[in-house]
């Protein structure tokens, strides 16, 4: 299934690296170092998401209303965490702690049959 132009890989190389991919799953490592803000981009498929490091993001959508602001909301997670993510729509991501976010996503890819 070709993914469009605002696939994270695609939109937001800089940010995404391709760890490994098959019929069934695509595992993307997110790296977003303090200050850094990620292009637009979206996530098309689900993910099954483990936190390897953490700092505090302000996610935007395509307008650049804020959707998530992680302090705000108090969401912390300790590295080890995972959790399932749905996919994302367009957004950016800013990160503006002191550390770097560094997240490991096992997307599911759609099966057909």
């Amino acid at each position: 299934m070709p993914l469009g132009d605002n696939d994270a890989l695609i939109a937001a190389p800089e940010h995404h690296d391709l760890v490994f991919e098959n019929e069934w799953v695509r595992v993307l490592r997110t790296r977003i170092l303090a200050g850094e803000t990620v292009p637009l981009h979206s996530h098309e498929w689900p993910a099954v998401s483990t936190v390897m490091s953490w700092s505090n993001c302000v996610r935007r959508d395509e307008t650049g209303a804020v959707t998530l602001d992680t302090e705000a909301a108090g969401f912390c997670p300790e590295p080890g965490t995972t959790m399932w993510m749905e996919p994302l729509p367009l957004h950016t991501m800013e990160n503006v702690g002191e550390g770097e976010v560094l997240v490991i996503s096992v997307e599911i890819k759609p099966q057909n049959g």
